[in-house]
């Protein structure tokens, strides 16, 4: 009974994580037709809703979720690409939030010549940064498909879930440990830029209060807005992260719970493409209703 209701928590993750990006996408594509280019955080977002919907769809095509829709076993060939677009979406991803982090702590940096600078160089900069992104993570994983191979037979018929797994066998510790520094440092840019954006924006906040700024800009409400929104989607994603780590740890060490535990990694490792657009989209209607809410009262 746990399985399965695992198994339908893994579908409807699927299911509302690929509408929710794909109404991402189309948010912050669709002002293209609008404006001549598209704002630098839009261009970002856009890459993450990508790679967020490319995961997503991925493991709906490569996984067997649902136990009473029959599948033949996976072939070699199938694991090796699943696997390795799986580690390529899951690299862009982060990447891409590090992207977003940066860029939105690089446009509160107080200063002039900060923000003129940025103006200039972000759109080709960021441009680039996102393709970099998948890049850097196809090459970063392309050794890892010769390490993955299809469901090894088992001589116990009665665990025919476990005959239809992917394999991966191996891997030597110095590049599960490179893996792993890679990973570090996109959690290290992502947890100082985090840190130096809620400093600043608790200096501000004080300096506000203290000055008594009644009448604030719009500009700099949508400013502190979205740096709040990064805020949550870099300490959302640093949290799953951390939880899918320990729930491989314990995949790895209890063989007896091994495909109960295989669910609850792969329902962690797809909570944050299901979460972000859902994330971005709330925040970003809340923030239109705000905007229109300040305009009125200060219209009246």
């Amino acid at each position: 009974m746990e399985m399965l209701a695992l198994q339908i928590l893994l579908l409807c993750h699927v299911v509302v994580g690929t509408v929710g990006n794909i109404l991402q996408f189309v948010h912050n594509f669709s002002r293209i037709l609008t404006d001549s280019r598209l704002k630098p955080i839009q261009v970002i977002l856009i890459n993450l809703a990508v790679a967020n919907a490319f995961m997503l769809l991925l493991f709906a095509y490569s996984y067997d979720m649902i136990d009473f829709v029959p599948r033949k076993p996976p072939t070699d060939v199938k694991c090796k690409l699943a696997h390795f677009f799986h580690l390529v979406a899951r690299g862009t991803i982060m990447c891409s939030t590090c992207v977003l982090s940066t860029y939105q702590f690089v446009t509160l940096v107080p200063g002039n010549w900060a923000r003129v600078m940025f103006r200039e160089i972000s759109p080709k900069v960021v441009s680039y940064s996102c393709f970099s992104c998948w890049f850097f993570s196809v090459l970063n994983n392309a050794y890892m498909p010769m390490y993955v191979s299809g469901p090894q037979k088992s001589h116990n018929d009665s665990d025919s879930k476990g005959n239809s797994i992917c394999s991966i066998s191996g891997v030597s510790v110095d590049m599960n440990v490179l893996r792993f520094s890679h990973d570090i440092i996109f959690l290290s840019i992502m947890a100082w830029t985090s840190v130096s954006m809620v400093i600043h924006l608790n200096r501000h906040h004080q300096r506000m209060n203290h000055i008594h700024k009644v009448n604030q800009n719009n500009r700099g409400h949508a400013e502190t807005r979205a740096a709040h929104t990064i805020l949550m989607l870099v300490v959302t994603f640093v949290s799953l992260y951390i939880l899918n780590c320990i729930s491989i740890l314990l995949h790895i060490s209890f063989v007896e719970f091994r495909l109960w535990m295989r669910y609850v990694t792969n329902l962690l490792a797809l909570s944050f493409p299901t979460i972000s657009p859902l994330l971005l989209i709330f925040r970003d209607c809340k923030g239109h209703c705000s905007l229109r809410i300040m305009s009125v009262q200060k219209s009246t």
